[in-house]
C-alpha cells in the first residue's frame, strides 16, 4: 500500500495540492491521480481519506489523505506545531485503513516532514492485542523515497518508546507486576554497553529507610522492588545527570480508602509514570544521547489488606519527615517522597518526576495537556518547548505558599498527604506535598492523570492507554544534551 498527502487549496474549490511524492506518483500514473481526485468530489478535509485502487502494479491501493492547509505552523493559540500534528494524524489514519485492507506493508510520504510522518504511521498502527487470539493484521510502515531516511528512522524512535509505555500501561496487573515491569525495562535496555539496570529488592529499600514507600507496598502480597537505571551517554561520566522518576503503582485499588469497582481496573495503568519515564530513557539510549540519564521507580501494588496502611496511620520519610496518611488512595505522593530525596544523592542537573497522582489534575486539563509544576522557569522553558514540537503539551500549574500551608498545617506529623480542605486545588496540593521532599533548584513535577487514556481526542492514537507525554520527555532530553555541547 501506499499513502500520499495533499494540501488543501488556498482558495475555496481550488485544486487540491500534492507534496513532492504525491506529484511524483501521479507522473508515473500519467495524471491518472490528479484526475480521479477531482472527479471524486470537493477537496479532501484534513485527515479524510480517499483510496484508489490498481493505480499501479507495485502500489495495488493508494490512500490519499488530507493535510489541511500546507503553511501550517506554530499555532500559538494551541501551543503546538500545527503542520506537524496534521501530517501524524494524517499518516496514521492513511495507515490505518491500509491494515483495514490487510496490506502487510505500506509506504508513506514523508509530507515534508519525515520524522512526523513516521510518529503517526507507527504510532497510529499500536494496538494492545498481546492476550487475544484474533490479531488485527501486522502492517510494517517505510519510508516512501530515501530523501529523508535519517528523520523518518528518529521519528520511528520515538514513537516506539511512547509504544512502549502504551504497552507496559494496558497490560493487566497481573501481567505487569512490579518484578516484571522491573525485568521488561531491563531486558529493553540489555543491548547497550552504557546502561546500568540495578533491580532493588525489599531489603535494601528498607536498608535506605524508604519508609513512606514501604508502608504503601506492605498492603500487596506484591514485594516492592525500587527500579533504578544508569545511561551514562555524556562525554564525562562523572556530568551532572538528569534525574527521571516515575510513579510506579502497578494496580492502585486505593488501598483501605476503596476506590469506587467501575473503572476501576484502568488502574493497572497506575505506574504511567514510571512507565514514561523509562520508555523515555530507553529512547534516549536508541538515540546515543550525548547526556547521562538516571531513571528511578519505586514499583509496588496499592492493596486493602491486614497490613494495610490505615487512615491516620504517621509513617517517616526517607529525610526523616512524618507524613499522617489521612487517605491511603493518596498513596503516589508517598512512593514519590521517598525517590524525590534518594534523588538528591546524584547531584542532579534537573530532577524530573512523573505520576497520574491525582484525579483533580484530570477535572483541571482534561486530556489536553500535562500539568507542570515547577520552582525552575529554566526547565519549564525547555519542557515547554519540547511539548510544541512534540504536540504532547504541557501547561503550567502554580506552585503557591497558599498550597503548601495546607499540607503543612497537621494535627500528627510534619505533614498531611492531603489538603486541609480535602477537594480543593487537589493537583495543587500534591505538588506542594512533594516540593517539601526536594531541595533542588531545577525540579519539575508533571501529573499525567488527565493524559493517561485516549478515547479520540488524540486522532493518531488509538483507544486505550496512552503514554503520554514519553516523546515530549525525549524531546526534552534532546534539547538538554545540545545544551550541554554548547
Amino acid at each position: 500500500g501506499l499513502v500520499l498527502g495533499v494540501y488543501s487549496s488556498e482558495k475555496d474549490g481550488g485544486a487540491a495540492q500534492f507534496t513532492s511524492a504525491g506529484d511524483a506518483f501521479d507522473r508515473l500514473v500519467s495524471g491518472k491521480l490528479r484526475t480521479l481526485l477531482s472527479l471524486c468530489g470537493p477537496p479532501l478535509k484534513k485527515g479524510k481519506t480517499r483510496i484508489f485502487h490498481g493505480l499501479h502494479q507495485d502500489f495495488p491501493s493508494v490512500v490519499v489523505v488530507g493535510l489541511g492547509k500546507k503553511n501550517a505552523g506554530v499555532n500559538e493559540q494551541e501551543n503546538w506545531n500545527e503542520g506537524k500534528e496534521n501530517i501524524r494524524t494524517a499518516v496514521a489514519v492513511g495507515c490505518r485503513q491500509i491494515q483495514d485492507l490487510e496490506i502487510p506493508c505500506v509506504e508513506v510520504d514523508p509530507c515534508g516532514d519525515a520524522q512526523a510522518a513516521a510518529e503517526g504511521a507507527v504510532l497510529g498502527l499500536h494496538e494492545y492485542n498481546e492476550l487475544k487470539q484474533k490479531k488485527k493484521p501486522v502492517v510494517t510502515p517505510q519510508l516512501h523515497g530515501s530523501a529523508e531516511s535519517e528523520a523518518w528512522q528518529k521519528g520511528v524512535t520515538y514513537a516506539e518508546g511512547q509504544n512502549l509505555a502504551r504497552y507496559l500501561m494496558e497490560a493487566p496487573a497481573n501481567y505487569i507486576t512490579p518484578i516484571k515491569f522491573a525485568e521488561h525495562i531491563e531486558q529493553k535496555l540489555r543491548s547497550f554497553s552504557n546502561v546500568k539496570v540495578h533491580i532493588r529488592p525489599e531489603s535494601w529499600i528498607t536498608t535506605q529507610e524508604m519508609g513512606a514507600f514501604l508502608s504503601v507496598a506492605k498492603g500487596s502480597a506484591e514485594p516492592p522492588i525500587f527500579l533504578e537505571i544508569h545511561y551514562l551517554g555524556g562525554a564525562n561520566t562523572d556530568d551532572s545527570p538528569l534525574v527521571f522518576v516515575g510513579k510506579g503503582v502497578t494496580f492502585d485499588s486505593g488501598g483501605i480508602s476503596l476506590k469506587p469497582s467501575s473503572g476501576m481496573d484502568a488502574m493497572r495503568a497506575d505506574m504511567g509514570g514510571a512507565a514514561t519515564v523509562c520508555s523515555a530513557i530507553v529512547t534516549a539510549a536508541a538515540l546515543n544521547l550525548p547526556l547521562n540519564i538516571i531513571g528511578l521507580a519505586p514499583l509496588c501494588e496499592n492493596m486493602p489488606s491486614g497490613k494495610a496502611n490505615k487512615p491516620g496511620d504517621v509513617v517517616r520519610a526517607k529525610n526523616g519527615k512524618t507524613i499522617q496518611v489521612d487517605n491511603t488512595d493518596a498513596e503516589g505522593r508517598l512512593l514519590l517522597a521517598d525517590a524525590l530525596c534518594y534523588a538528591h544523592n546524584f547531584n542532579a542537573r534537573a530532577i524530573v518526576n512523573a505520576a497520574t497522582l491525582t484525579g483533580a489534575m484530570d477535572v483541571a486539563l482534561g486530556s489536553a495537556a500535562t500539568g507542570v509544576f515547577t520552582n525552575s522557569s529554566w526547565l519549564w522553558t525547555h519542557l515547554y518547548e519540547a511539548s510544541i514540537l512534540t504536540g504532547d503539551r504541557v501547561w503550567r500549574m502554580p506552585l503557591f505558599e497558599h498550597y503548601t500551608k495546607q499540607v503543612t498545617d497537621c494535627p500528627l506529623a510534619d505533614v498531611s498527604n492531603i489538603g486541609k480542605y480535602s477537594r480543593a486545588g487537589g493537583a495543587c496540593t500534591a505538588a506542594a506535598f512533594l516540593k517539601e521532599f526536594v531541595t533542588a533548584s531545577h525540579w519539575a513535577h508533571l501529573d499525567i492523570a488527565g493524559v493517561m487514556s485516549n478515547k479520540d481526542e488524540v486522532p493518531y492514537l488509538r483507544k486505550g492507554m496512552a503514554g503520554r507525554p514519553t516523546r515530549t520527555l525525549v524531546e526534552f532530553a534532546v534539547r538538554l544534551s545540545q545544551d550541554s555541547h554548547n
